[in-house]
């Protein structure tokens, strides 16, 4: 049986944070998103422990959506992955004209470029990627497709 017969259409990504308010500076103010809308959830919610108490931020660009959860009890736990190749989901991209200054950019609200990851630096005509983490460490790659490039 073929799953074509639902009529699936995407939702939202759900992403814990440790300081919404670092987050959103650098989701909102820095990539550019929108806060869209807020609530508290005081009550039990599975897979978290109790007591559970929680806000709820959600942000969208380009049809893109976030949940934003603040666990205010229990707390956070966890880090994100550090590896792509770990499994899990390993980052989110966003294409830039000017990876370089827009990676920049990003520092400014909170990101922090990750070492080693800008690819393509010596040749314009290939595709240019470069990753930062945002203020929680879940990662973040900004790339660009040259014109004419299959994309």
């Amino acid at each position: 049986m073929s799953n074509t017969q639902f009529n699936y259409r995407s939702s939202h990504v759900g992403m814990c944070v440790r300081d919404v308010a670092a987050t959103l500076r650098f989701y909102v103010d820095g990539l550019g998103f929108k806060k869209i809308t807020e609530y508290v959830v005081d009550e039990q919610i599975p897979e978290v422990d109790a007591p559970c108490s929680l806000t709820a931020t959600f942000i969208e660009r380009d049809g893109m959506r976030f949940e934003l959860l603040d666990y205010l009890k229990p707390g956070v736990i966890g880090a994100p992955p550090t590896r792509r190749n770990q499994v899990g989901l390993t980052h989110i991209s966003f294409f830039a004209d000017d990876i370089d200054a827009a990676a920049q950019a990003l520092t400014e609200f909170g990101g922090t470029i990750i070492e080693n990851t800008r690819v393509g630096a010596e040749d314009p005509t290939l595709a240019q990627y470069i990753f930062l983490a945002d203020p929680d460490g879940n990662r973040v790659e900004l790339m660009h497709i040259p014109a004419g490039t299959a994309w």
